[in-house]
């Protein structure tokens, strides 16, 4: 059975970007250095078709976020091309070649034909909501898990309702620059 899985790197105050995002800054401004210590590791740049970097405990954390993973969902701030209607020639941030290699659910407001990208990624747009990119996802996924990965810059810890839910944390690795907290929901 497949298993859903939530990944985000967060500023201690709650933030998974800075201010003003745009085309120019599209982790908001100072927002990039919330993944430093992913930019910087072997494993990233491999991923991303690029030389060199640090190997560190952070090394293993990158290298379980994909293990096992068949369809990816991410939010449109994260897809990026800015607000509004697409512009036909966006393609996302990562060009011809993106490092998913996967499936790819893209939550919109605004309808837009699936991209097939090289190395096996094709980005679907979704506008019926998270349950429907779930779905989509999970049946794209077959047994394997399916990632969700926000990109906005609206606070995580916002507007949690009366019963928020509860957690049980199953992991802390400690890395430089970051530390990486693993929880599941509790039963």
């Amino acid at each position: 059975m497949s298993k859903v899985r939530f990944q985000i790197t967060m500023s201690l105050d709650g933030y998974v970007a800075g201010p003003d995002q745009s085309m120019k800054d599209p982790l908001g401004v100072g927002g990039e250095a919330l993944h430093t210590w992913a930019i910087e590791l072997a494993s990233w740049k491999e991923q991303h078709g690029q030389k060199g970097g640090v190997v560190n405990a952070s090394s293993a954390i990158m290298q379980e976020m994909f293990e096992n993973v068949g369809a990816v969902i991410m939010g449109r701030n994260m897809f990026g091309g800015g607000p509004g209607p697409w512009k036909s020639d966006w393609k996302g941030w990562w060009g011809e070649d993106p490092p998913y290699h996967m499936p790819v659910f893209v939550l919109t407001h605004h309808a837009r034909d699936p991209l097939p990208m090289q190395g096996g990624t094709t980005f679907h747009f979704v506008t019926d909501g998270i349950e429907s990119a779930l779905n989509q996802a999970k049946r794209a996924a077959a047994a394997k898990d399916v990632p969700v990965m926000l990109g906005g810059g609206e606070r995580l810890l916002d507007n949690l309702g009366d019963s928020p839910p509860r957690f049980e944390q199953t992991r802390i690795v400690d890395a430089p620059g970051v530390v990486h907290l693993r929880y599941r929901v509790a039963r």
